[in-house]
């Protein structure tokens, strides 16, 4: 397979990281050439120095032969640029783009993305798809990370272990046979920055942080095992009232939760003000100490996702000192990430992994129903299809051959959430959640390839 990304930056250099592979070529385009130069040295891919959408640019490219381009630059208009030239002038099949402006991507102008029109196969909007990570999370109280499978009635969920739970000193085989009805699997454990895939033996302490597949009608409950029972918000502070902050809080009216803003320039906090419908926009600056005082006394959650992350971080630990329950911080910059947690951020969003999952999904081909990147490349959570040809149809967990370092997290079988056990046979049409270490995606892709055609 042969991938076209133009645009090198962080979404661009991570898609890249996780699909160059002896079967899949990847070629970077970018004007900068420090970022062409960064990848080349870093990944298995080859870098050409140019304007994304330029029809010569991407014959040095080699678009000729490219299967999909995969468009993301931070401008929406060369993004959609170089799908078209990309499709007008060398028939290259799949193409995905980058579009952050939301006028684009109203339902009034939903024949703009055409074969006829503008020929884009996939349009990712980071800002969208933000939001909705954001409000996944607030939806779930003491889950730093929520992600859906099967329309929603198995969630990915992750947890940080609090301390006076029974559940932590023994070993996951024991807990398992004392919750048989529980309907959750944990697959990762996060301690001091290292990753462990769980294991019969795995004992958990207080302070891991787990992620879990668990059967939506047992989440309650889980969370609860785990030390956290806290509340659903009913009233958030959301400090930046750009695409991100504006989008979040039409989610949040919709959920009937009392919402303010905050946002630093005037025409912007005026603009937004009359978008919304029932929550308070204010202009002023995020890290007003008034307003993030009066804060801890008045509103459960604070969700900072201004432009700058130092801002987001700060204003985040400001609004824990004064009180608040529960802080949200948006974070680019991959140099934070092991700083979080020590500092008390209870939840961290990073817009680049969410986008780089959601192109993922798309990339991962066949049935491959939905794919979720976890944070600092710990692996990925697919959503299959098991299929009728499959050999694993109809065999025992423990005799199906899954490569090492892959865990199945859940199965829905019609209505029913089936835990995955040794003994566990997996029936023609059921939806498997599977975990992959980043060395065992690829092995999991040829397994299923052949063995369930699911690419």
């Amino acid at each position: 397979m042969r991938v076209i990304i133009s645009g090198a930056g962080q979404v661009g250099y991570n898609i890249a990281r996780y699909i160059a592979s002896p079967e899949t070529s990847v070629t970077l385009i970018d004007k900068n050439r420090d970022l062409i130069q960064k990848a080349g040295e870093s990944l298995d891919v080859r870098g050409v120095v140019g304007h994304a959408a330029s029809p010569d640019v991407l014959d040095e490219a080699g678009a000729a032969d490219a299967d999909m381009l995969i468009a993301v630059t931070q401008v929406d208009e060369v993004n959609m640029m170089a799908c078209q030239v990309a499709h007008s002038l060398f028939n290259v099949q799949t193409k995905i783009a980058r579009v952050r402006e939301k006028a684009f991507l109203s339902s009034r102008w939903g024949a703009l993305f055409s074969r006829d029109h503008l020929p884009i196969d996939r349009i990712i909007s980071p800002e969208q798809e933000v939001a909705d990570a954001i409000h996944r999370r607030l939806q779930v109280p003491g889950a730093f990370d929520v992600i859906n499978f099967d329309d929603g009635r198995i969630r990915l969920i992750g947890v940080t272990v609090l301390e006076d739970t029974a559940m932590t000193g023994h070993p996951l085989s024991k807990l398992a046979s004392l919750f048989t009805d529980l309907n959750a699997t944990i697959i990762v454990v996060v301690r001091d920055n290292k990753v462990e895939i769980t294991h019969k033996d795995t004992v958990l302490q207080a302070g891991d942080e787990i992620y879990a597949v668990v059967d939506q009608d047992h989440l309650k409950r889980f969370l609860s095992l785990y030390g956290h029972e806290e509340d659903e918000s009913r009233r958030v502070l959301v400090l930046g009232a750009g695409n991100i902050g504006a989008q979040l809080a039409e989610k949040l009216e919709a959920d009937h939760i009392r919402v303010k803003l905050v946002e630093s320039n005037k025409d912007r906090a005026e603009a937004v003000a009359e978008r919304l419908q029932r929550s308070v926009v204010l202009h002023g600056d995020a890290l007003d100490t008034d307003i993030l005082t009066e804060t801890g006394t008045s509103t459960e959650t604070v969700v900072a996702v201004t432009n700058d992350d130092e801002v987001n971080i700060l204003a985040a630990l400001l609004a824990k000192r004064a009180g608040c329950q529960r802080v949200v911080s948006l974070v680019n910059k991959n140099a934070y990430g092991s700083l979080i947690g020590q500092l008390g951020i209870d939840t961290v969003v990073s817009p680049r992994s969410i986008t780089v999952s959601s192109i993922l999904q798309y990339i991962r081909r066949g049935r491959v129903r939905a794919v979720h990147s976890l944070p600092n490349g710990m692996g990925e959570v697919f959503e299959l299809q098991a299929l009728e040809t499959s050999k694993i149809v109809g065999k025992p967990l423990a005799e199906a051959g899954l490569p090492r370092r892959v865990l199945i997290g859940g199965i829905m079988r019609g209505e029913k959430f089936v835990l995955p056990r040794a003994d566990t046979v997996i029936e023609a049409g059921d939806q498997v959640v599977v975990f992959a270490e980043p060395d065992q995606v690829k092995k999991v892709e040829r397994m299923f390839s052949v063995h369930l055609e699911f690419f």
